[in-house]
């Protein structure tokens, strides 16, 4: 499994929004890998900020 879809399985699990920051702390990946992960969901519209900094899948 990659870091995208580790990130967003997580996003998933935790019901809630979630910081870039947390994501690397619950799957022990790289803040990078994470924040990588996260611009390629927010470029194909898999994920939405409800508030600033914050991340969760898009229903």
């Amino acid at each position: 499994m990659d870091a995208k879809d580790t990130v967003l399985e997580i996003m998933n699990k935790q019901g809630k929004p979630l910081s870039a920051g947390q994501i690397a702390e619950i799957s022990n990946l790289d803040r990078k890998q994470v924040d990588k992960a996260m611009k390629t969901l927010k470029e194909e519209k898999l994920i939405v900020s409800p508030k600033r900094c914050y991340w969760e899948p898009k229903k």
